[in-house]
């Protein structure tokens, strides 16, 4: 009896979770702008938290990691850069998004030249040259669109995220659905 109605509870939490999951899926897919400035402002707010916690835990709360001055600094920078989101979060969201995705971009260009090189370079060990080749110059091709469009890109990614989180999210239903059901027919 305990353990069905322990599987019961459990189906009702991965289906409040699906259920979250989906919905914040939607919002991302459906309106991809505001989605990414509430990404950048609760990473504002975890940096805010975590840096007071930071000072707090090495103020009264006997946190010795040894490296005092480096947790001192880590943490006030923290706060700061939690601050600075939260009171602009509309320029905090364009320099993320502007870090992220040319981040993203030169790592793609960076791994299709590599891919490149490497092709051409290994070309005798290779059956077929052209599908690495091919990959490489789609990598390169996909950082340069990146550098052209950021803001664009950024939106992309996160509609690209909130399919995935839908996606996932019946993924959640189905198990959801199966622990309860189990726990239903173990009674």
């Amino acid at each position: 009896m305990a353990a069905a109605d322990l599987s019961k509870r459990w189906g009702l939490i991965v289906g409040l979770r699906a259920l979250l999951m989906l919905l914040a899926g939607l919002y991302a897919v459906i309106w991809p702008v505001s989605a990414l400035s509430v990404l950048v402002i609760a990473g504002g707010v975890v940096l805010l938290v975590d840096g007071v916690l930071g000072l707090w835990s090495l103020t009264f709360g006997g946190a010795k990691t040894g490296n005092f001055w480096f947790d001192v600094v880590r943490s006030v920078l923290a706060i700061l850069t939690g601050l600075i989101i939260l009171l602009s979060p509309f320029l905090a969201t364009l320099i993320t998004v502007w870090f992220v995705v040319y981040l993203v971009a030169f790592q793609a260009i960076l791994v299709g030249v590599m891919e490149i090189f490497v092709g051409i370079r290994e070309r005798s060990h290779l059956p077929r040259i052209w599908p690495v080749l091919l990959s490489g110059a789609l990598y390169v091709l996909f950082g340069v669109v990146l550098l052209f469009s950021p803001l664009m890109s950024a939106i992309y990614f996160v509609i690209f995220g909130g399919l995935l989180m839908i996606v996932f999210s019946i993924g959640l239903f189905t198990l959801a659905w199966r622990l309860y059901r189990g726990a239903a027919t173990t009674l």
